[in-house]
């Protein structure tokens, strides 16, 4: 069962420079450009840590992922070896529960763009723009892979600029005095104001369950290594700098953020991009920050419309998924994949107006759950794999491998667990708690209903 199956062929056509900025865009959404004042205030000036903590235990999942996609570059990626390497079962969870994930994650974004359409539009119904997004983003994915390959090389590129312009702005206002008469802010704001952890140890465990979920994405690079022109190369040079892009954009820009404003203040008169854009004198600070979310939120669902044809497509050559999702078109693009993902996500859409949003939060809850499920069967997969090598004696060969092997995967696992964990004591994810064990349920029973996979 391999993507290079007569007539199930996929193109490969991403460079090296696509697979760059798709892993750079899989670490970067709206959570960093809005959600960070949220964060802030259960951490403080801590934030940094949370996410130098959060972004170890993302690197060793990577690498876990890397090490595969480099033996085994196919484009089902964890759904895949899963189904290899532990059993049928485990294949078709790891492949629906991925693609529902990001189904709803999908719809969510969607539902949004027409709330940014209005800051510029405010006549414009916001199902407008939602529809006419959907139909071009699509479109883009269903020409071929070259062609969502640069859509999001641009989208990762507006994300990646924006952030790098804040950081040296936020730079020159803290040691030069850029918009505050040229007095240097210094650094006092990161312990004047009840210290680095004012809300102490706790505070800071809170803080993880959200750092972790703004990492939520950054497992697309597995997804590319079934179209990636050369995916030995460029895998491992994407994997290898998650870590340091974790760095830069989210540690650096949250430093450099609470840094220039106590952070009991920061986001308490709107986004905390917005409030560096202004310190500086731009006028126009809110209309670009919301170029920007407007181009997060897009890149979003580009990428998880990308994903979600790619791995039915998977489930369909391993039997998991109606056959119909096997098809490729001539360009060698899963067609019906994408049109099944971008219709059920216009019928979220479409309800997400007409229903109170409470089902709306049930299903974003099951998302969140389903992210530390993706990650939690990559890491075991990794474990089972690592085995299957020792066995047929060829874990020499392997060219990418985890480091601290088998240690960083349970210490992962343990890190994941604690996460499920605290999500009990966060209001907005307590709901994933009491979904979580029902999704794995409805999972269960549609295998089985499914019958023995061929």
């Amino acid at each position: 069962m391999r993507d290079n199956q007569k007539g199930n062929e996929l193109q490969r056509s991403l460079k090296n420079r696509h697979i760059q900025m798709i892993a750079l865009g899989g670490a970067i959404g709206t959570g960093l450009f809005y959600g960070s004042g949220t964060t802030i205030k259960l951490v403080g000036p801590g934030i940094s840590l949370s996410y130098i903590i959060g972004g170890i235990a993302i690197f060793f999942i990577m690498r876990a992922l890397g090490e595969m996609s480099v033996d085994e570059p196919v484009s089902g990626s964890f759904s895949h070896y899963a189904y290899r390497y532990w059993g049928e079962f485990a294949g078709f969870f790891s492949g629906w529960n991925y693609w529902f994930c990001y189904v709803v994650v999908s719809m969510a974004e969607l539902s949004v763009v027409g709330v940014y359409i209005n800051y510029w539009l405010p006549s414009v119904p916001t199902w407008l723009s939602a529809l006419a997004f959907l139909v071009l983003i699509t479109l883009v994915n269903l020409i071929n892979v070259k062609a969502f390959g640069e859509f999001e090389f641009w989208f990762s590129l507006i994300k990646v600029v924006a952030i790098v312009a804040m950081i040296l702005f936020g730079l020159f206002i803290i040691f030069f005095g850029l918009g505050n008469n040229g007095q240097p802010i210094g650094l006092s704001n990161l312990w004047a104001h009840g210290g680095y952890l004012p809300n102490g140890l706790w505070g800071l465990l809170l803080s993880l369950v959200i750092v972790m979920f703004s990492f939520g994405g950054v497992e697309l690079i597995g997804i590319t290594a079934g179209e990636a022109d050369n995916p030995k190369e460029s895998i491992p040079k994407a994997i290898n700098q998650v870590v340091w892009r974790i760095l830069l954009f989210y540690v650096g820009a949250l430093l450099v953020l609470t840094i220039i404003y106590p952070w009991n203040l920061v986001g308490t008169t709107g986004s905390p991009f917005v409030e560096i854009f202004s310190k500086i004198g731009i006028p126009a600070a809110a209309g670009i920050l919301n170029v920007v979310v407007l181009t997060a939120a897009l890149s979003t669902y580009n990428s998880g419309l990308y994903s979600n044809g790619r791995m039915l497509h998977s489930l369909a050559l391993q039997g998991s998924a109606p056959k119909m999702f096997a098809r490729l078109s001539k360009a060698g693009a899963p067609v019906n994949g994408v049109l099944f993902s971008s219709a059920l996500t216009l019928i979220a859409v479409v309800l997400n107006f007409l229903v109170p949003g409470k089902v709306f939060l049930y299903l974003m809850s099951v998302a969140t759950i389903a992210a530390i499920f993706n990650w939690a069967m990559i890491l075991m997969t990794h474990l089972k794999f690592r085995r299957a090598k020792q066995e047929i004696g060829t874990e020499k060969d392997l060219a990418f491998k985890l480091p601290l092997y088998p240690i960083s995967n349970y210490v992962t696992l343990v890190f994941l667990a604690m996460v499920v964990v605290l999500m009990a004591y966060i209001p907005d994810m307590a709901y994933s708690l009491y979904i979580g064990p029902i999704w794995i349920l409805i999972l269960y029973v549609g295998y089985k209903l499914r019958g023995p996979l061929k």
